[in-house]
């Protein structure tokens, strides 16, 4: 837990002036993965680790940020663009500006102080918590209001601008309007979400870290668009008015699956598979039925692992170590994959043996230790009022 009086004393020391703090989460995909870019479904829930930035606004256009985390501080200047793509982390800060003031927010100077607790590459999207804080905090000190909506768009736009990740809108969408005790059932094509309650009285949502940082490069998951672009282009020539896969049945790919080469046509059947799983699941949800999503989250996992490629060993061993344990019901990699972390459904009276089943598996088969965290889900983007 971030202690959020201790950053607004650190701000106050640092820059001599009292601070504005604001805080945007990390968030755990309950399962649609690879799905937002393709125009379907997510349905993520908003983690309680965050992105906490304290901020105070400047007189003139420059932007000192300096991260807790890592001990640095740098700056741009936005009459000045940067060089995109530095690999940097102050990428997504600038980026998120440069993104904003391309959408008309108009942006002054202003000093920066962050801290967060969502691990970084744990598929938990520290990026987008990062991106949304910062992005609510430039444009809150200016004197500016931003839609949530547009919040998360400007986040988007700076990783396919200044990072060149060619990613969805899902992260940072939950990280902007992620509501308490809820999943967020996310259409990415309409940019409509529908709260949906999430009853953890009896289970809880448990995030495994497997502590592997396969990085997911930009040239993997951007090859994983262009071959979900390329089945598009496919499909459309048997489906009239297809634009993306999220508008292909599953009854209409196996009808025409033959069509398509065959690494396409894997690419393909895990992404209108998962949109049908994603939207079962949901409806499971809002009845209560969380057996059936667990049993929806196993197989996204299977077809991530076979058909997508993007899981590891790794994240295979946690993910069938937890199947294995009495009463969990669904276990699956999380996040973009190649590493990371996995979410299972775990009973709370099983929670200790689901820890310790998990954490003899690794350490016997991997030499190290997993790190298990348990979240309820929490809310979105906003000013930090209290401390507390």
């Amino acid at each position: 837990m971030i202690e959020r009086g201790a950053l607004r004393r650190a701000f106050e020391e640092r820059y001599g002036r009292p601070a504005r703090l604001f805080r945007a989460p990390g968030r755990v995909n309950l399962i649609g993965e690879h799905t937002d870019y393709n125009g379907g479904f997510v349905l993520p829930m908003a983690i309680d680790r965050e992105t906490v930035v304290a901020a105070a606004p400047r007189a003139d256009r420059t932007v000192r940020v300096r991260s807790l985390n890592r001990g640095e501080e740098l700056a741009f200047d936005l009459d000045r663009p940067g060089e995109p793509r530095r690999g940097l982390w102050l990428d997504y800060v600038e980026g998120v500006a440069r993104a904003l003031e391309s959408r008309g927010v108009r942006l002054g100077g202003a000093d920066l102080l962050l801290l967060s607790d969502v691990p970084a590459g744990a598929g938990l999207s520290s990026s987008a918590a990062l991106e949304v804080s910062a992005g609510l905090a430039l444009a809150s000190v200016s004197g500016r209001r931003v839609d949530p909506v547009e919040l998360a768009l400007a986040g988007q736009q700076a990783e396919h601008a200044y990072v060149g990740t060619l990613s969805g809108v899902m992260d940072q969408f939950v990280a902007a309007l992620g509501r308490e005790g809820h999943a967020l059932l996310i259409d990415c094509r309409a940019l409509a979400a529908e709260a949906i309650p999430l009853d953890t009285t009896n289970f809880v949502v448990a995030i495994a870290d497997t502590h592997v940082r396969h990085e997911l490069s930009a040239s993997e998951y951007n090859r994983r668009r262009a071959e979900c672009e390329e089945g598009v282009r496919l499909l459309s020539e048997h489906l009239p008015g297809v634009r993306e896969l999220r508008d292909v049945s599953v009854e209409e790919f196996e009808r025409f699956a033959a069509c398509l080469p065959g690494t396409v046509r894997r690419r393909c059947r895990h992404v209108v598979g998962e949109n049908a799983r994603t939207l079962a699941a949901a409806a499971a949800l809002r009845r209560g039925d969380l057996e059936e999503v667990g049993r929806l989250m196993r197989r996204s996992h299977e077809s991530l692992r076979d058909d997508y490629e993007v899981s590891c060993a790794e994240l295979d061993l946690l993910a069938e170590t937890a199947w294995g344990v009495r009463g969990v019901l669904g276990s699956r990699m999380t996040g973009g994959g190649f590493g990371g972390s996995t979410v299972s459904l775990v009973p709370r009276d099983r929670l200790t043996e689901f820890e310790r089943a998990l954490t003899e598996e690794y350490q016997q088969r991997k030499g190290f230790t997993p790190t298990v965290y348990v979240s309820e889900a929490g809310g979105g983007a906003e000013e930090v009022i209290s401390d507390e």
